[in-house]
């Protein structure tokens, strides 16, 4: 059996995605971060940003995550997220229609929120 991590991946509404991993992929402020079994303990800060998530059976889970932090200590990894949400729940059109009105509002951060979840939509 391969090596594994059990990942939590909750918002401030709601658990996202629980299960058994072999790598998560997030953004921090200190950048990008890879997390496999036997990583060293951290605890970070996360940005808005795509999390991938390898699951034990070979799937690929993507989320799109906006704020939170990310802890990892004997082989269980937390995402606490401010909002968070499955790239299979993100509707594409809302979230293009967002990003337009976001550019058209000159609003940076809701510009960034919504190129967030049109990424995690196209990486899935």
């Amino acid at each position: 059996m391969a090596a594994e991590l059990h990942v939590e991946l909750v918002a401030a509404d709601r658990s996202v995605w629980s299960g058994e991993a072999t790598l998560v992929v997030a953004r921090t402020t200190s950048g990008d971060i890879g997390v496999m079994p036997g990583h060293q303990p951290l605890l970070g800060v996360l940005e808005s940003g795509p999390v991938t998530i390898r699951t034990s059976d070979g799937r690929t889970v993507v989320a799109a995550v906006h704020g939170g932090f990310i802890s990892f200590a004997d082989d269980k990894l937390s995402l606490l997220a401010e909002i968070a949400e499955l790239a299979d729940e993100i509707d594409v059109q809302r979230a293009e229609r967002a990003l337009e009105r976001a550019k058209s509002d000159t609003d940076a951060a809701s510009e960034r929120r919504a190129e967030v979840r049109l990424h995690a939509v196209a990486v899935r």
